[in-house]
């Protein structure tokens, strides 16, 4: 076991700098499925909030919420909730409800769950909510002068190593690489697919127009694709190389060339338009990169990482090492940039690399221009509940 673990740890360490701990985006938001959660010692993952059991009163405007979207968001989870022996009543419930009114979800919820207020581990009660959404890009299914940026399926060679098939401790530890020779070594970072496309050659399978809106579907996670004949092809998160996600608004603050309150998508867009010559290198700066995949064309929304489709306004991505996949959040927060209220039932059904955390969360605010003009701009403080069925004890977020 001693030798075994060992041989674990060497591989942790040759692709430590391609280790990331969704995205979500803003994992990434954003729709991408789980990423991995790199504990501090290989013996126990870390945990990252506190539940503390409260009444129903507690939650900020819980009586004024319509809990009829979130009810529908919640069956979407149960889709994969319900193989769960902890879950497994409470979807049964859920579905049993035949076209319930608000009174008769809200005793559904206040009967079925406890809630549990989120505590960082500073003992804070408050933490960062921003927004991600799915984007319309211009594109086409060969290049161009026009369409020269490409997006790319995951390559063959990309190596994922998933630690906790040999040992549960490990869970959700995954590591991504290469083989060079007979070494496994990091996959190849943004700069280096930007500066040698020759390395993905043969995996492009569309093309867009501006640089920028694609290094933000990498960001956001998942998007739709509209041809010159009006077509629309959704694409979603495939891979990503394991690199960790940086953040470029942040990056532009420190080297002083955007205004804080400047350091939205919206602002960095801007940026972009005004200084083309400065955009390839700053791009290189957030290492990851992710891959796509066509989708369904019926889906009603982005999958999440639990493989379900989103619902606007409703889900959100978490950090799985605070809040469990899957289950209902109440949320108390602001409308972006507002002090405006916006207090409701969501749904954790996403990760992200950069939602990470006791209270963090990213709002998910669907599909289109306002939907991006809301994600770009929200970066609000919020306090969280998370809902538990009742045989549901706190100590086990840490054990699963």
């Amino acid at each position: 076991m001693k030798n075994q673990l060992s041989f674990i740890l060497v591989i942790s360490l040759l692709l430590l700098t391609a280790c990331s701990t969704r995205t979500i985006s803003p994992t990434p938001p954003s729709s991408q499925p789980a990423e991995p959660v790199t504990p501090s010692s290989p013996e126990k993952p870390v945990k990252k909030s506190v539940h503390k059991r409260v009444q129903w009163s507690a939650l900020t405007d819980w009586a004024n919420d319509d809990l009829h979207p979130a009810w529908q968001t919640f069956l979407k989870s149960c889709t994969a909730l319900s193989k769960q022996s902890l879950w497994k009543e409470t979807c049964e419930t859920a579905a049993s409800l035949q076209k319930p009114n608000n009174a008769t979800l809200r005793n559904f919820f206040e009967t079925a769950f406890i809630p549990y207020q989120v505590i960082n581990m500073d003992n804070t009660e408050e933490g960062l909510i921003t927004g991600y959404y799915e984007p319309l890009l211009k594109g086409s299914r060969k290049p161009s002068k026009r369409y020269r940026h490409p997006i790319y399926a995951a390559p063959d060679e990309l190596l994922t190593i998933d630690l906790g098939a040999a040992y549960p401790e490990l869970k959700d530890l995954r590591l991504r690489g290469r083989l060079e020779g007979r070494k496994i070594v990091p996959y190849y970072t943004r700069a280096e697919i930007m500066n040698n496309p020759n390395i993905l050659n043969g995996y492009e399978f569309l093309w867009v127009e501006d640089e920028v809106e694609l290094f933000f579907l990498h960001v956001q996670g998942s998007g739709r694709i509209i041809f010159e004949n009006g077509e629309i092809m959704k694409i979603g998160y495939a891979d990503q190389n394991g690199h960790p996600y940086h953040s470029i608004g942040k990056l532009l603050v420190q080297r002083g060339e955007l205004a804080l309150e400047n350091a939205s998508m919206q602002g960095i867009k801007q940026w972009g338009q005004k200084n083309p010559h400065k955009l390839p290198e700053l791009l290189g700066q957030n290492t990851r990169y992710v891959f796509f995949r066509e989708l369904p064309s019926d889906l009603s929304g982005p999958l999440g990482a639990m493989g379900v489709p989103l619902t606007a306004g409703r889900s959100i991505a978490i950090d799985p090492m605070s809040i469990p996949q899957g289950a209902p959040v109440f949320l108390s927060t602001t409308w972006p940039n507002t002090h405006k209220p916006l207090n409701r039932l969501m749904v954790a059904q996403d990760v992200g690399s950069a939602i990470k955390g006791g209270i963090r969360a990213d709002f998910f605010w669907g599909f289109g221009q306002e939907a991006g003009s809301q994600a770009g701009k929200m970066k609000q403080s919020g306090k969280m509940w998370v809902l538990m069925p009742r045989n549901y004890a706190p100590d086990e977020l840490a054990q699963q």
